[in-house]
């Protein structure tokens, strides 16, 4: 249902869910997780192509540079496990998704509540070679981190599409959804090349997450923007730090890893709080003052 509602929060939820509660191996974890989001996101993306909320102009532009950086951050990971191999890898494996989450949540929590809605487009009527440019260096990076990590497609995508393409809230969830759809099929089958896939675990999965995408996407028409984003970058962020504490890289209390998301959420809050204010104020300051009173004040 996340996943069709906003667009994120399949791969960088289900990772983590996976080695915290299932105690599934890393390695696995990642490559279950993108076997499952890739039939996952095509229900999604076929949903919001049909409702015409997809730009395949830029989702297109953007699997350019997300599939080769896809199958290089694969092929690294393999170098990975091979160079350090053990418990080693594991560690550092689990240090680099908790990265990924890290990543991830600040972006989710940052398009929620810091990001204006001003000058948002359905499309981009003149697609030249800059946003060619643009498309490709983003799908890079986001498609080599997606092969190491199974974590950040959705928010980081998403968060350029806002940012670089100011696409319109809708746009921008159709769009996300369409593009990782093709991503991950090329992401999930170098997985199953190299022996990370658990197609009996992505089976289970699958049980669930197809009803969930499709209600999630006819959700996506109706409910708030951001109604669950700010929710969903609190918990990208405590589960990052779940994986920092069973990598056993940091050592605290279970306590802090419920305490400091909540302290993120209210200092972050208490920020956009007074950034709506100082908006108020400067609206109000611009509007034109007049000494006469208005019909409606004389009335």
């Amino acid at each position: 249902m996340l996943v069709g509602m906003t667009g994120i929060g399949g791969g960088s939820l289900m990772t983590p869910l996976l080695i915290l509660v299932l105690g599934t191996a890393p390695t696995t974890a990642i490559g279950t997780d993108l076997a499952y989001a890739a039939v996952t996101k095509t229900v999604g993306g076929w949903r919001h192509w049909r409702r015409g909320s997809v730009d395949m102009t830029i989702a297109l532009w953007l699997a350019v540079g997300s599939v080769p950086g896809a199958l290089g951050g694969v092929q690294v990971l393999h170098m990975l496990e091979e160079a350090l191999g053990g418990d080693s890898f594991d560690t550092f494996l689990l240090t680099a998704v908790a990265g990924a989450l890290f990543v991830t949540g600040i972006a989710v929590l940052a398009r929620a509540l810091f990001m204006s809605n001003g000058g948002e487009r359905e499309t981009i009527e003149r697609f030249d070679t800059r946003h060619k440019v643009a498309a490709v260096l983003v799908g890079i990076s986001v498609g080599f981190v997606l092969g190491l990590t199974s974590a950040g497609s959705g928010a980081l995508i998403a968060v350029a599409l806002i940012l670089i393409f100011r696409l319109t809230p809708l746009r921008v969830v159709g769009t996300d959804v369409f593009h990782a759809a093709l991503l991950l099929w090329v992401a999930s089958i170098a997985h199953l090349v190299s022996g990370n896939v658990d197609l009996a675990l992505a089976g289970n999965i699958l049980i669930g997450s197809l009803p969930g995408v499709w209600i999630g996407s006819n959700l996506a028409f109706k409910l708030p923007e951001n109604a669950l984003r700010p929710t969903l970058g609190i918990v990208l962020l405590a589960a990052g730090m779940a994986l920092l504490k069973k990598a056993e890289v940091v050592d605290y209390p279970v306590s802090v890893i419920f305490i400091v998301p909540l302290a993120v959420a209210v200092a972050a809050y208490g920020l956009h709080r007074g950034r709506q204010r100082r908006i108020q104020t400067r609206s109000a300051n611009l509007l034109p003052k007049t000494d006469h009173p208005t019909a409606t004040e004389q009335a």
